[in-house]
């Protein structure tokens, strides 16, 4: 029995064909571009804490950089002495709390969380304000695109270039058909014999 190629029964499997549709769907790409600009963007909220934000609020507080800024517990085995950062106190064995990390920690956290708020927040905003605008046209008299005119009053028809319908000269949509006026049709139906009309409307 011939042996397929490995790789062409890759391509011809169900399998691959699905995950080339799971792949290429939109929601896919933007999930990857999320993330890309996310992992960019808490550099930068890192990096506003780290370096601008937490050396003067650990002057203030600790007398130094707030992430040196930790409680000795338990003193390594050499004895009490001092020690000026958690590793260093760590290195000789003491056991510490690292306060100052904690908060640095918790600032970010609550930077990240306004940071998605205000994001969040302006752009329901702005769906809301697009969405009051429209229907402020529409209640204005602007005219609905998806939506027919009115009725001609003096009864005036045309014809339906898809079904061959009689249908008021001001509609924009086939009342029968259900199919735009203006949209073209294709030329392979065009080729067709035409069809007598199915209603006729009075007048």
């Amino acid at each position: 029995m011939p042996v397929l190629n490995v790789r062409d029964r890759v391509k011809n499997s169900g399998v691959w064909h699905d995950f080339k549709e799971f792949i290429q769907r939109g929601n896919i790409i933007d999930l990857g571009v999320g993330l890309v600009i996310g992992g960019a963007f808490s550099k930068v909220l890192n990096s506003f804490v780290d370096d601008i934000l937490t050396p003067p609020l650990g002057l203030v507080i600790a007398g130094s950089n707030l992430e040196n800024w930790f409680i000795v517990l338990k003193y390594g085995p050499e004895g009490k002495k001092p020690y000026n950062t958690p590793e260093e106190a760590q290195g000789d064995g003491a056991v510490t709390e690292n306060v100052g990390r904690f908060l640095m920690t918790a600032i970010n956290f609550v930077l990240v969380a306004i940071t998605l708020f205000l994001i969040i927040f302006t752009a329901t905003r702005f769906r809301s304000w697009r969405l009051s605008r429209r229907q402020k046209k529409i209640s204005n008299g602007d005219v609905d695109a998806t939506k027919p005119d009115d009725a001609d009053a003096s009864g005036a028809t045309k014809t339906c270039q898809w079904c061959n319908a009689n249908v008021p000269v001001a509609a924009v949509k086939c009342m029968y058909c259900a199919s735009y006026l203006h949209e073209k049709v294709p030329a392979e139906l065009l080729n067709k014999a035409a069809q007598p009309a199915l209603i006729e409307l009075d007048g």
